[in-house]
């Protein structure tokens, strides 16, 4: 079988392949192109993150037999289509899950000591105001005692959990689809602890979170819009690294501008890859291009998992 590799894999997960005698080809063919390409080289296997597009009439141009994600949604690809015209459909939904859980800690460190807005302000002014850019930041926040409101209590959803509990954090959570969930934290020692989680309505979460982080796959609506937020504590966070568009951006720089926000993160954006220059420009804002499952940790174990699921359906 010959692979596509158009947006890029670990070298552990393309050795692999290579190793079990398949022909892995790694080049960024642009979409105008990748039809054209996969049939003059009869490609079988095409692996992509977020940038390539999958969709039907890239289906119906080619003869793939394995489509491949490598990361947790499937909103570039035509998922049904492609099923219904015998492609298989794979994707790495547990692989980046603890590296996405740390970033949102990450984020929520960044905004609550101030790290978002210091090291913008360093680099130009820390040599000659010194003092005073330390007076401007010395009001700063723990985390410990907090509350994290998690909306998608998944397997993300979950590992923020896990984080949040290790900080000292009081967790609740929403999920549309669960009433409750429990949670392993294990520690370095083999010791591990369990805790149950019963979960809230969405209202609850917005009205007694101090952070307030989303999980969730791609919505034709926002989940936080001006009415949500209008919900929250005075002073709360939110913090994006699910999907552009499940957060209303207009509305979220509004509430910073105003006060009742004290921060938010955004890992996404509804116009990825050209986020709004009021977005970049704005202070209150921790902000990160799509990074949160990148980690080699994390890029190590998607190619491993989408290699072996690929000589699994070979075999099959």
């Amino acid at each position: 079988m010959k692979i596509l590799v158009n947006d890029g894999m670990s070298a552990a997960g393309v050795e692999l392949l290579k190793n079990e005698g398949f022909e892995v080809i790694e080049l960024r063919v642009p979409q105008d192109q990748l039809a054209d390409y996969i049939n003059q080289n009869q490609i079988d296997v095409l692996l992509v993150r977020s940038a390539t597009k999958v969709r039907k009439d890239l289906i119906d141009a080619t003869a793939l037999k394995i489509v491949g994600r490598g990361g947790v949604g499937l909103d570039n690809i035509d998922v049904d289509y492609a099923k219904s015209k015998g492609i298989r459909v794979i994707n790495t939904p547990a692989s980046s899950s603890a590296s996405v859980g740390e970033m949102v800690i990450a984020h929520s460190l960044a905004i609550y000591r101030n790290l978002h807005q210091s090291n913008r302000k360093m680099p130009m002014d820390g040599d000659t105001k010194f003092k005073e850019l330390k007076k401007e930041y010395a009001t700063a926040y723990e985390l410990r005692g907090k509350t994290m409101g998690v909306i998608g209590f998944g397997r993300i959803g979950r590992e923020v959990a896990k984080n949040a509990i290790g900080l000292g954090m009081n967790v609740i959570g929403f999920d549309a689809f669960l009433k409750e969930a429990d949670v392993e934290l294990d520690f370095f020692d083999g010791r591990n602890l369990s805790f149950h989680f019963d979960m809230k309505s969405i209202d609850e979460v917005l009205k007694n979170s101090d952070i307030i982080t989303l999980h969730v796959p791609a919505q034709d609506h926002y989940i936080i819009g001006e009415k949500e937020i209008e919900t929250m504590k005075q002073g709360a966070v939110v913090i994006n690294t699910a999907r552009g568009g499940v957060v209303d951006e207009k509305a979220l720089l509004k509430a910073l501008d105003s006060g009742k926000l004290l921060g938010a993160a955004l890992d996404v954006f509804e116009e990825e890859p050209t986020p709004g220059m009021q977005l970049l420009m704005n202070d209150k804002l921790s902000l990160s291009p799509h990074l949160a499952g990148s980690t080699v940790e994390a890029q190590d174990r998607i190619g491993l998992e989408l290699a072996h699921q690929i000589m699994a359906l070979s075999r099959a």
